[in-house]
């Protein structure tokens, strides 16, 4: 007897109220990827044939659509997955900004010309797209991260086809909603799904676009490369602060407790290291304050700053990896533990005394949890946090420039920041990094379109009469 294959339901519920049920859909199975993809295809060809100045308008449209929803998407956001009010509206604000600036960038050259084989020859390379481009995107951004690999891709002229993360689907498909009038029909679509509805995708489109775990990015970079097409694959980090001793450490303490733990530590950007350089005392009791007059509660309030985990597992991790470290000799500074309410909600938690190779030292956790790691001077520093698998983002904290241009120079990670939280990230420059935590080229600015477009060399000779 053949039993037929059923399509499994996929829920998304607001992690501070789980019994608040957002949505329920299918999960997108292998024959409407296939069909998806195909309308894409021949969306693709006409967008493809648009003029520059037809996609910049049309992004430049969807901004505007977007602005006007803002309120909206922000608070939808707020209850799907738990992002505070504040950061929820600046994720949007800056959604918004991507479609704006991806807006003009389609208006840039396309090309270039070299000097040729004759004086009279014309040797110039242009840019093309490649197709359909596939995106994976986590729940943490569910708005800006969508967009700032969809942006670029529909500017320089392909079609998109964006797989969400099942805890963000409503917003996914709202923004498809939004999007919808100012693109053409089937030109961007939503495919609700889990790991087979990903898998389906990547086995159809023309360039991959990952960001999500280290063992997911590795599978999808893999799968890429035997079918020969372009991916990239933004995956983990564990970022190290750097205080310096000439930093000013109540000032250094509230960037870092705001960058570990806002939005409950839920970001690949947030400070999961702080390395103190000469006495730790001071920095220490400056942070711990830090992070103890952090506001947790319901992220819909105005000033809440660390809201829910998304689910809870994602929270028995966390108390599950402070437990482990206070096991292993370590010392719990401030929380460990979950409160008694209801909702996903997690204590930010400090823990010291560990060694550098313990696990939490090493491995990343994804919540409100950091470790402070001692170092004599600024080569042990840079040592402890060179030491780990990842390399996204690390931060200095000190008043020398020339101090902060050392370090910067020998830190082995992707972005570099000075005086500043590792969690911030500017869209109109390069975004990615080194060892396990990227493959592929760079995301956002100008180096987006290396993975959505292709170069074509042509070479014309004057017609000899």
């Amino acid at each position: 007897m053949r039993v037929e294959a059923r399509q499994v339901a996929l829920q998304s519920r607001s992690p501070q109220r789980p019994d608040d049920l957002l949505i329920e859909v299918e999960e997108a199975d292998a024959a409407a990827v296939d069909q998806a993809i195909g309308l894409a295809r021949e969306a693709a060809s006409g967008w493809t044939a648009a003029s520059a100045l037809q996609r910049s308008a049309a992004l430049g449209a969807a901004a505007d659509t977007l602005a006007g929803a803002a309120a909206e998407l922000t608070g939808l956001m707020v209850r799907e997955v738990g992002k505070p009010l504040t950061e929820a509206s600046a994720e949007v604000s800056r959604a918004v900004g991507i479609l704006r600036y991806y807006a003009q960038q389609a208006l840039d050259p396309d090309g270039e010309t070299y000097p040729g084989p004759l004086p009279s020859a014309l040797l110039l390379s242009r840019r093309r797209p490649r197709g359909v481009a596939g995106l994976i995107t986590p729940w943490n951004f569910p708005i800006a991260i969508p967009l700032w690999k969809a942006a670029p891709a529909l500017a320089f002229g392909n079609a998109v086809v964006l797989k969400p993360s099942p805890e963000a689907t409503a917003l996914a498909l709202r923004l498809r909603e939004l999007l919808a009038p100012a693109l053409p029909d089937h030109l961007f679509q939503v495919l609700p799904g889990g790991a087979a509805t990903g898998k389906a995708m990547l086995e159809r489109v023309d360039c991959m676009s990952f960001t999500g775990s280290v063992t997911v990015g590795h599978q999808v970079a893999v799968a890429a490369t035997e079918r020969g097409i372009p991916s990239q694959a933004e995956m983990g980090g564990l970022n190290a602060s750097i205080v310096l001793p000439d930093a000013d450490a109540e000032l250094a303490a509230k960037v870092i407790a705001g960058a570990a733990m806002g939005y409950a530590g839920q970001k690949c950007t947030a400070t999961s290291r702080a390395i103190v350089v000469g006495d730790p005392g001071p920095f220490t009791e400056a942070l711990v304050a830090a992070v103890q007059g952090l506001p947790v509660g319901d992220p819909a309030e105005q000033g809440t700053v660390v809201g829910p985990l998304i689910t809870d597992q994602a929270r028995r991790r966390v108390v599950e990896a402070a437990e482990e470290a206070v096991a292993d000799g370590g010392r719990l500074l401030t929380g460990g533990a979950a409160p008694d309410r209801t909702g996903w909600f997690m204590a930010p938690t400090l823990v010291d005394g560990i060694a550098t190779d313990a696990r939490l030292a090493q491995e990343e956790v994804f919540g409100p949890i950091a470790v402070l790691l001692a170092a004599a001077d600024e080569e042990a520093a840079v040592r402890i946090a060179n030491g780990v698998r990842y390399g996204l983002v690390s931060s200095v904290f000190t008043g020398d420039l020339d101090r902060a241009l050392r370090l910067a120079d020998r830190l082995d990670t992707g972005l570099i920041r000075v005086n500043a939280p590792t969690s911030g990230v500017d869209y109109l420059a390069p975004f990615g990094g080194e060892k396990a935590s990227s493959y592929g080229p760079r995301e956002q600015g100008k180096a987006a379109r290396d993975l959505y477009t292709s170069t074509r060399t042509i070479t014309i000779l004057p017609q000899e009469g």
